[in-house]
Formats: structure tokens, sequence, C-alpha cells
């Protein structure tokens, strides 16, 4: 069935349309992997460094962690840099990445050696956290793969991981919601999930209270964006020679 293009929306997408996606492997030098994922107007920088030592508490194998900021001219007015203490939206973002990560990957091949992925916002137009999560997977992909050329370790590639929001924008379910919807939306629903199952779902009224029905539909517009967006995740790391 042909999906027909909404008035109700900004750019006049289908209810159940992502904007337009595109992920460049290997946009920095120094990280062992990094991306930019371009999301409609929503671009990040995402980059997976290793340290060769773990944290206290990790009594074997490896970690990963997560470090998210929106950059200065992220958004239409300045964003603070975090100098000293990490905000309660910026705290609360890192570690929906770290555990959404930590998800799939197999810690105990990447060794006594810590995975640190960094997020920087550079430009923000609505879903920088799933944008965040959908361009670390490729980026700790092409990590794996240059510890596994330095015989670090054995290349086992984590399930394709992405990450999508949904919301009601004007009493519609919707998928993907840019700035001018989300600050709008009766309901806001972030969704993180693998082609087979799903990792964490942070949902929300802003409004009335929303039905078992709605989320239902959130849902379905949720998993077809996650495949949607694995698809792309897929091209982008065969590009690069990873078929994961």
């Amino acid at each position: 069935m042909t999906a027909i293009q909404s008035a109700d929306r900004p750019d006049g997408r289908a209810c159940d349309a992502l904007r337009p996606v595109r992920i460049v492997p290997d946009a920095q030098r120094g990280p062992a992997g990094s991306c930019i994922i371009e999301w409609g107007h929503t671009r990040v920088l995402c980059a997976v460094s290793v340290d060769e030592r773990t944290p206290h508490h990790v009594q074997s194998g490896g970690w990963l962690t997560a470090e998210y900021a929106m950059l200065p001219g992220a958004g239409s007015a300045r964003v603070r840099r975090d100098r000293t203490k990490v905000g309660g939206r910026t705290a609360e973002i890192q570690r929906l990445i770290g555990r959404s990560l930590r998800a799939v990957v197999d810690l105990d091949r990447v060794g006594s050696r810590t995975l640190w992925v960094d997020c920087d916002v550079l430009d923000a137009d609505g879903g920088t956290r799933c944008a965040s999560i959908t361009g670390a997977y490729v980026a700790l992909c092409l990590a794996i793969r240059r510890l596994a050329r330095k015989d670090v370790v054995k290349p086992a590639w984590p399930p394709p991981l992405a990450a999508v929001s949904v919301g009601i924008h004007r009493e519609r379910p919707v998928l993907d919601l840019c700035y001018a919807e989300d600050r709008h939306a009766e309901v806001d629903l972030n969704f993180v999930g693998t082609a087979s199952g799903i990792v964490e779902i942070q949902g929300t009224a802003e409004g009335r209270p929303f039905t078992r029905p709605e989320l239902d539909e959130m849902l379905r517009l949720a998993e077809k964006g996650t495949a949607e967006l694995i698809a792309i995740q897929r091209a982008a790391l065969a590009a690069a020679g990873i078929e994961p």
C-alpha cells in the first residue's frame, strides 16, 4: 500500500515515514570507529575509542560507556557546555546510549578494556538520542573491526541495534518526530530495538493519557522504522566491508 503524505506534518511526510537518513562511516581518523549520521536536519558525530583499562566495578571482561553532548551551535539558540556537572537530560541520554549498546555487544570478547562511545550533536532537529544510538552502533562495529585487525579480539558483530521516536501529534500516531512535532506532541515515545526484539521503550503522555490501541499503533510504527534503520546501517557497514 502506498503511503499518503500528510498535510498535518511540517514536511508533508506520511505518518509512517522516516526523514531521510544517511550514515557516513570513518568520519574521524583518531577513534577506533566513527561515523556521522544525518537524519533529516539532525546530525550527530558518533565515535568509539578504546581504553586499555576497565572501571573498578568490572570484575571480568570489558566495559562500554557513553558520553553525549549538544555542541553550542546545535540548536537555534546557543547550547551551554556542561563544564563541571552533567545536566539531568544529558545524563539520562548517556545512560540510555550505554545501556542500549551493552545489550547487544559481547563484552567478554572485548577483553579487559573499555569502549568509550562519544555522541556529539552537530545539528539538532529532534530525535538526537535515537540518532546517537543508531549511529553509535555503526561506529561500534567499525571499532570492533579495528581491534580484530590488531588481533586483539575475535570479530563478533553485535546484532544490529537502532532507535527511533514515535508519538501522537494532532491526535494521530506518527513515526520519527522532528523538533516542531516533538515540542507539541501529545505523546512522546522513544523505542530501541534489534531485528528480533525490544531493548528499551521510554514513553510519556504530555497531555491526555494515551490508550492501549494507540500504544500498539506506536509500537507498530516503531518496529517498522527500526527495520528500515537497520537496513540503512547494514548498507553503510557493507560499504565499509562489514556484514553483521
